[in-house]
């Protein structure tokens, strides 16, 4: 059973949803979780306010049971401006290659956690998540006021710790295996990369917080293995990837379903901040290219990683993953649920 943090909120097994930004995790993803006894959690990042509403309205009408929504709390201005020359050639050969016109650099825009914060407070999740950071004191107040439960993202126990100094109700500890973008907010990104059953075992032992396991998590046995180690429940993004109601684009699904070897690298060439995903083309394209920082280099890339999913190449997506691809299933979300529960029992 969930621990008693999930049991409060009305979730009755120990499986989270990774929030997916981006349309991977679609509402009918985070619905088909939710109503198979996890907690779906829909990712806003990259939302308008309206679009954050809009979600939630979805997502109710999907499922009468508890939801988290997400949000990045920081990583806008970390890193100095770079020449963009560069990297704009490597995007326009993307671009020829794809049949799209030259790229056009984007605006280095400001952080909309405020303006998307306010949706969240009227959308009211029974939980809010968020990672790259802690929310001001004003704003989770504002969430204990509005009944909203809270759960921040560590990467190391350094983290976990300023977390529960802020006030924060739970922690994901999220561990080097880990797909798509890296939580890290304090010390170096190379001192994050903590394997995840030994950064749950240190926060859950040092933080008298609830703990989420995440992490390359992909089974039962592994959710077993991670709440043996302390956590409250297991976060699962890559296992869901390649299910039907998922948002991915089909060439990411099949590279997902086509993985037979570990290829994931952290990288910084799509969004400007590192995270983990399946090696490819414009990877490789960029190895040596000063990266823009995050999120311009996002949206310049934007159109390429686009157009290439509708042209059914994976060389120009984001392939986001974690290290436990090779293990990921193609089936229902509902299926998947049931699946894991019953390898949960038998672990």
């Amino acid at each position: 059973m969930a621990g008693n943090f999930l049991r409060q909120l009305g979730v009755e097994q120990p499986i989270i949803l990774a929030p997916m930004a981006g349309g991977i995790g679609s509402p009918e993803l985070v619905g088909a979780v939710s109503n198979a006894g996890g907690l779906g959690s829909w990712a806003g990042a990259y939302a308008t306010p309206q679009q954050i509403l809009d979600a939630a309205k979805q997502i109710r009408a999907l499922t009468s049971k508890p939801f988290a929504l997400n949000l990045f709390a920081g990583g806008y201005g970390v890193r100095p401006p770079v020449d963009p020359t560069p990297m704009l050639a490597r995007v326009a050969e993307a671009h020829v290659k794809l049949g799209l016109p030259p790229p056009v650099l984007p605006p280095n825009p400001d952080n909309p956690f405020d303006d998307q914060f306010a949706a969240i407070i009227e959308a009211r999740p029974a939980l809010f998540s968020f990672t790259f950071g802690i929310p001001n004191a004003d704003a989770l107040d504002r969430l204990r006021r509005a009944g909203i439960r809270t759960c921040g993202t560590a990467t190391t126990l350094e983290e976990g710790r300023a977390l529960q100094a802020a006030g924060v109700e739970s922690i994901v500890a999220q561990g080097e295996e880990a797909g798509a973008h890296r939580g890290t907010f304090l010390g170096t990104m190379e001192a994050s990369m903590v394997p995840t059953l030994e950064l749950t075992r240190a926060i859950a032992a040092a933080v008298p917080l609830p703990v989420f396991s995440a992490g390359g998590l992909m089974d039962g046995r592994d959710i077993a293995r991670a709440l043996a180690a302390g956590a409250q429940a297991a976060q699962l993004g890559t296992a869901f990837l390649a299910c039907p109601e998922s948002g991915a684009a089909p060439p990411y699904k099949q590279a997902i379903m086509d993985a037979r070897q570990d290829t994931t690298v952290i990288t910084r060439a799509y969004s400007g901040r590192e995270a983990r995903g399946l090696r490819n083309a414009f990877i490789d394209m960029t190895a040596e290219t000063p990266i823009l920082p995050f999120r311009q280099q996002n949206d310049l890339t934007r159109p390429m990683r686009t157009e290439s999913g509708k042209k059914g190449t994976a060389d120009y997506i984001s392939l986001w993953a974690g290290r436990g691809v090779t293990r990921a299933r193609q089936m229902p979300a509902a299926e998947l649920m049931k699946t894991l529960i019953v390898e949960i029992g038998r672990a």
